[in-house]
């Protein structure tokens, strides 16, 4: 279902804080400054929140538990000839986890994405996340590219 201003607000602040921890356990960026980084980019890409146009959230809910248990956000972009689709944030609240939640949203997003009139859904996993990027194979998604990195500091 379609995002509500007070489910955003909630989201948003939890979204800000789990990309910036996702980040630095990732060792893409330091902790310092990272939740401001963060913030600036969901600042970005949201300047006005729920009215962003081509931004679409969604809360995930379990009506036999008549509950909310997640989160879903699709940007769709036009290119030359098509329309895509990027998930930028998938998540569900860690009492709702690994009951297929998270299947059931990408099926159902996908009918909606067709609605949208979008050729293709893309979206980004953390190495570290071997449980998404586990969900993500089985739906259909195969891998675009690796971006990989080398310390060489202690």
């Amino acid at each position: 279902m379609r995002m509500t201003d007070q489910a955003f607000e909630r989201f948003n602040e939890a979204a800000i804080t789990d990309y910036a921890d996702e980040n630095v356990a990732s060792g893409r960026w330091p902790v310092e400054g990272a939740l401001e980084r963060s913030r600036q980019e969901h600042e970005s890409l949201l300047p006005q929140g729920l009215a962003t146009p081509n931004q679409h959230l969604f809360t995930i809910r379990d009506d036999a538990l008549d509950a909310d248990v997640g989160v879903l956000w699709l940007s769709v972009t036009e290119h030359p000839g098509r329309r895509s689709g990027f998930i930028y944030d998938v998540a569900i609240d860690p009492p709702h986890r690994r009951r297929g939640h998270a299947r059931a949203a990408f099926v159902a997003l996908e009918a909606v994405a067709r609605e949208l009139g979008v050729d293709d859904i893309a979206l980004h996993v953390f190495a570290h996340n071997e449980a998404a990027q586990a969900l993500y194979r089985a739906l259909g998604y195969q891998t675009t590219g690796i971006n990989m990195r080398k310390r060489i500091t202690p």
